[in-house]
């Protein structure tokens, strides 16, 4: 049997920035890790001989600044580079909008000159929302509690710091603020722009993890989830780790372990131990006790609750809740090695388009058709597909003159109709997400020397991504800020004395952020320190 302070649920890159900072405040921190390796979705692995990619998590902006420099992790051997451009959309009738720093107004122009002039307005009024999102990244959401005591004082201060924030806002901005939390992208879009393409841009990022209809109450939101990052200083920009995902789970991790945290891997955890109401420490798959002060969950709520902490250790309406837990992504990963570098037919041969986001889904309607259809047959016929080829920016992960892309692809559903497996499907529907990218690039389906596909049911198997769900844990108004996970619990603070989130199933949702972890770690300091419990 182990004894420490601190014991961590999961390796992720949420996980491993709570070690850190706790670890660095002097505490014994130990992380045990299901997997073989760190860095939960954030990883980088050789898929075929000579090709590596990042599996899951697959381009990078939302890690939280803040958290960069705290933790130094460029001394840590984690660098980001931007892309050359930010995004190319291609249409069937090879029209295209590319997007970038002097790039998206000219390229817009071409496609609709009212659009053109629409477009700062509106990229404006998105970022003073999301300068508002920036400021209640790193800070816990007012949480509801009973009674009136020390927690009551502690929130009502919250509040007003929340208060606070907001009444700096103008009414024209708090209206705007209202819709996005409220509304539909779709509509919202609608009503700015004419052009197909720029509406498919931004519709992307409300459906990117989300299974939903862009026309989908809420979806603003998710549009605006990402819209908060940043790359080396630059907001909205998007970019790539040197060396694939992975190097930020290791880089997070080296600095973990420099301040002193313990991290096991091919350690599975089995059952959380409850001691008269407190969590006392983890049972792992092979028997091994670690008894602890604190205990650190960076896993999917539903799957804390529902299958690590004893049933009967629960409240009944608390554990009930956490058993219709959302989750949705509709998400269908793949890795592809090749020979070549893919040619559109809307902008043919090599360019700096080949190093941004290629998004295959020309418009709001389709995107709304991909959704229906996944609901109805179990995944798109006409899918999304958002394709990176991060070898463009980084010749660290295929051979000289060949390539690896991303394909992060939509809809499909969590769970087959009638009873269908994935594993049955997985190939028929690879097929088909190449097949698609063919249409808009010919010859990029021949190009293909290897794959390495995962299904919503591999996602949940492999990463612990229940559904297939990249957010543990939908990111519905139900389920956001002050009730993510649930309401009564969005201080990090679990139902059980002890008991903690630190993943992503926690304020402020999925992304590689690092702030779930960082503002964990807050608030168990401050327990620590004995400043409220």
């Amino acid at each position: 049997m182990n004894e420490t302070d601190v014991v961590i649920i999961g390796a992720g890159h949420n996980g491993l920035t709570c070690a850190a900072y706790l670890a660095k405040a002097g505490l014994r921190v130990r992380v045990v890790e299901r997997r073989k390796v760190v860095g939960g979705a954030a990883v980088t692995e050789e898929f075929v001989p000579g090709f590596r990619n990042s599996v899951a998590a697959y381009t990078v902006s939302l890690l939280n600044p803040k958290i960069i420099s705290d933790l130094k992790l460029a001394e840590h051997g984690l660098k980001i580079v931007e892309r050359r451009a930010q995004n190319f959309l291609p249409a069937p009738d090879d029209r295209y909008l590319l997007t970038g720093e002097g790039r998206t107004k000219d390229s817009l122009a071409k496609l609709s000159p009212r659009d053109a002039e629409a477009l700062d307005g509106f990229n404006r009024r998105l970022e003073e929302i999301a300068d508002v999102l920036r400021a209640f990244v790193l800070r816990a959401p007012p949480n509801l509690v009973h009674g009136f005591g020390v927690g009551a004082i502690r929130e009502s201060f919250n509040a007003l710091g929340t208060a606070n924030i907001l009444r700096g806002l103008s009414l024209e901005q708090q209206r705007m603020l209202l819709d996005l939390f409220t509304r539909s992208a779709g509509e919202m879009l609608d009503e700015v722009f004419e052009s197909d393409l720029i509406k498919a841009l931004f519709g992307f990022d409300a459906i990117v993890g989300n299974y939903a209809s862009p026309y989908a109450a809420g979806s603003a939101y998710v549009m605006l989830h990402h819209a908060f990052g940043e790359v080396n200083g630059k907001r909205g920009v998007w970019g790539h780790a040197i060396g694939g995902m992975g190097a930020i789970g290791q880089a997070i991790a080296h600095a973990a372990k420099a301040a002193g945290a313990e991290i096991t891997c091919e350690a599975g955890v089995r059952e959380v131990i409850v001691e008269c109401d407190r969590a006392a420490g983890v049972v792992l798959d092979n028997g091994e006790t670690t008894r602890a002060r604190y205990v650190v969950s960076g896993v999917n709520p539903k799957l804390l609750y529902t299958r690590l902490v004893p049933s009967n250790a629960l409240p009944e309406d608390f554990r009930r809740r956490m058993q219709h837990w959302r989750n949705a992504s509709g998400t269908f990963r793949m890795n592809v090695a090749l020979s070549a570098l893919p040619s559109f037919t809307a902008l043919p041969g090599d360019g700096d388009h080949l190093t941004s986001g290629i998004i295959l889904a020309p418009s709001l309607a389709y995107m709304d058709r991909a959704w229906l259809d996944a609901r109805e047959h179990g995944w798109s016929r006409a899918p999304v597909v958002e394709m990176l080829i991060p070898s463009t920016l980084d010749d660290s992960l295929a051979p000289s003159g060949q390539h690896v892309a991303s394909l992060f692809c939509q809809h499909v559903a969590p769970e087959l109709p009638d009873g269908r497996s994935w594993d049955d499907r997985r190939d028929e529907v690879a097929d088909l997400m190449i097949a698609t990218v063919d249409k808009y690039a010919p010859g990029f389906a021949a190009s293909v020397i290897g794959r390495q596909i995962l299904s919503p049911l591999d996602l949940e198997r492999q990463f612990g991504l229940l559904g297939g769900d990249i957010f543990h844990g939908a990111l519905t108004l139900n389920q956001l800020f002050s009730a993510r996970p649930i309401l009564g619990h969005a201080d990090y603070r679990g139902p059980l004395k002890g008991l903690y989130h630190c993943g992503s199933g926690a304020h402020p949702g999925g992304g590689v952020t690092g702030a779930p972890g960082h503002n964990a770690a807050q608030m168990i300091l401050r327990d620590h320190r004995g400043l409220f419990r």
